[in-house]
């Protein structure tokens, strides 16, 4: 994924499947400067700090 997906589905109220690792994930929070996001996992409370490039679209 890159910067200008993540802007476009973080404005947008469509709903998106986002994961990381095989893990269906939310974003929680956009560091544009350094290209990561904070990600919370669905199927847990666990959160995580990871680069963008590393999220995908199921």
């Amino acid at each position: 994924m890159n910067i200008d997906r993540m802007n476009y589905i973080l404005n947008n109220d469509s709903k998106f499947d986002i994961f990381y690792d095989d893990r269906p994930v939310w974003v929680q929070e956009l560091d544009s400067t350094n290209q990561k996001v904070k990600i919370g996992f669905v199927d847990n409370f666990e959160e995580r700090d990871v680069f963008i490039k590393d999220l995908y679209e199921n």
